[in-house]
């Protein structure tokens, strides 16, 4: 397998080169060149299949070419060693819980898998390598947990200062030894634009071995592509029916579902939940993407303006407004919608809910009005103590810190604030 830039296809790289670059020299996004279909017999047998095998079967598409089978088992089992429980809410509404990690978010599968890859390619390496990552809260913390420790690696994350929850912020801010977090005056995009700008200054590329760490890095989706497969072998009965509601910021998690279709797996629609930051689902209406500022909202992991992973769909569906539309179904909820599901789901099912599962099910409750048979999963992406004070506010409730979280919630955060400005980010990444 081979792997193309969006914006030259002509021009083909590994996996690895992929994997450490990040990004393309002309500032595109790297997609495998051919995804095809698993048999017919992996979708028909999969009930008897666990986690770990629907992944490493998944998985060898991606990697066999470069990657000794028995090091992806490895890798496999060393990083998803977790489950992703599916929870019944009713015949039509499932929640696919993402938060059993170690930093309990959904980004803890793609950040721990492109760690144990990383130090497979970087094992013969005498440079060290540097990786940026933009987080709006759980990307960061993730990341930070995967690569701890990790030789050879050195870790900077840009987070916006105040735009992610108290306790998110701990989790990326008190490891220290190869983790350094950069608390940026700006939104998220402005973190986002820092990173890409870095990727493309040869000052920077000259002096660092840089790579990303972001859903920008093809690595970080392969292993996303998992748990939708895993969801589908529990519904398998139902799957003519069957839609996932993602709540979407980067929209990493839904490219990461349209590979797992391409895999074969199937699936009636994809409907991309966004909070106000609703660029995409406008696109899905008007046929115009038209980036704008993040505003701030609830569900901040998904308070993003210019959606990176846009350029991957639109790959996908060969740049085919009408391709996106028969598969991919948009919808976008305010805050007050938000909380209005999470105090529904507590209502009616005893279910909490953390507010980007809450922004998934605004959103499926509006497709099942035109669809009423549609069984749909929710991507829950993280555990809902994790955005403590909004959760126990709406829900009049008082919720028991999970240990992962208690064990940071004293800590004190160490990290360096900057502007937003390029030449300071620059500067500071000269002199470190």
């Amino acid at each position: 397998m081979r792997y193309y830039s969006t914006k030259n296809k002509s021009s083909l790289y590994t996996l690895e080169q992929a994997v450490l670059k990040g990004l393309p020299d002309d500032n595109g996004l790297f997609m495998p060149e051919h995804i095809t279909a698993l048999p017919d017999s992996f979708w028909k047998e999969i009930g008897g299949n666990s986690f770990q095998e629907i992944a490493y079967e998944m998985c060898r598409q991606f990697l066999a070419a470069e990657v000794p089978d028995a090091l992806i088992q490895n890798i496999v089992n060393e990083a998803i060693n977790f489950d992703a429980p599916l929870v019944k809410l009713d015949a039509h509404t499932f929640v696919l819980e993402l938060f059993h990690g170690p930093t309990l978010a959904f980004k803890d599968f793609g950040a721990r898998f492109m760690a144990q890859l990383m130090r497979y390619f970087v094992r013969n390496q005498n440079e060290k390598i540097t990786i940026l990552v933009a987080t709006s809260g759980d990307t960061g913390s993730a990341v930070a947990s995967g690569f701890y420790k990790v030789d050879g690696i050195e870790v900077i994350i840009l987070y916006p200062s105040g735009k992610v929850s108290d306790l998110q912020e701990k989790q990326l801010t008190t490891l220290g030894e190869n983790i350094r977090a950069l608390e940026i005056d700006g939104s998220f995009d402005d973190c986002q634009s820092l990173v890409k700008q870095a990727f493309l200054d040869k000052d920077l590329t000259s002096t660092f071995n840089l790579s990303s760490a972001n859903s920008i890095n093809i690595a970080r989706l392969i292993p996303q592509s998992f748990y939708y497969a895993n969801a589908y072998k529990q519904l398998k009965a139902v799957s003519e029916n069957l839609v996932f509601a993602v709540p979407s910021g980067n929209f990493g998690n839904l490219t990461a579902g349209l590979f797992a279709r391409q895999m074969g797996m199937p699936v009636k629609d994809f409907i991309v939940v966004s909070n106000a930051n609703d660029v995409v689902p406008a696109y899905l209406k008007s046929g115009t993407f038209t980036p704008k500022p993040s505003v701030q909202t609830l569900s901040n992991a998904m308070d993003v303006g210019n959606p990176s992973n846009f350029a991957r769909m639109m790959d996908i569906f060969d740049n085919s407004l009408a391709g996106i539309q028969k598969i991919i179904k948009g919808y976008s909820v305010t805050d007050a919608d938000t909380i209005l599901a999470m105090k529904e789901i507590y209502s009616r099912f005893g279910y909490v809910m953390d507010p980007h599962g809450g922004v998934g099910y605004a959103g499926l409750k509006l497709y099942q009005i035109e669809n009423p048979t549609a069984v749909g999963v929710i991507l829950e992406t993280a555990h809902p103590a994790k955005f403590l004070e909004t959760v126990e506010r709406n829900l009049n409730l008082t919720l028991e810190l999970p240990q992962e979280l208690k064990s940071v919630a004293s800590k004190d955060k160490n990290s360096i604030l900057l502007s937003k400005s390029y030449a300071v980010f620059k500067e500071y990444l000269m002199g470190s």
